[in-house]
């Protein structure tokens, strides 16, 4: 059974940094990506990295202020946030695909984990 677990989230001001970091049991996944909801909106697409972590995509808007990585020894995937805004409150959720080029489509994502919150104060 696969299983992602997110975690890093909480509160910090505006301007502040986190880093969320999934562990994905089992097995290490061709594609892993990070969405988030806010409430009241749509889950939107925040970054995604390939296999060997060479090549990633972004949102426009969390293009440099936001870093995906992964270490695929620990099935592990993180995404470094910097400079954060109250808008980039929201519950972020870790997901894993075993292929696919679709990378900001949900659909593409067989597994998902829980979430976790992160919220931005001004």
């Amino acid at each position: 059974q696969v299983q992602l677990v997110e975690s890093g989230g909480g509160l910090v001001q505006a301007g502040g940094s986190l880093r969320l970091s999934c562990t994905a049991s089992g097995r290490t996944y061709v594609t892993m990506g990070w969405f988030r909801q806010a409430p009241g909106k749509e889950r939107e697409f925040v970054a995604a990295i390939s296999w060997s972590g060479l090549r990633t995509t972004y949102k426009d808007s969390m293009k440099g202020r936001f870093t995906i990585s992964r270490d695929n020894a620990k099935n592990m995937v993180y995404l470094q946030m910097n400079s954060l805004k109250p808008d980039d409150t929201a519950v972020y959720y870790c997901a894993a695909s075993d292929g696919g080029t679709a990378y900001s489509d949900p659909g593409q994502y067989k597994y998902w984990g829980q979430g976790t919150q992160v919220t931005v104060s001004s």
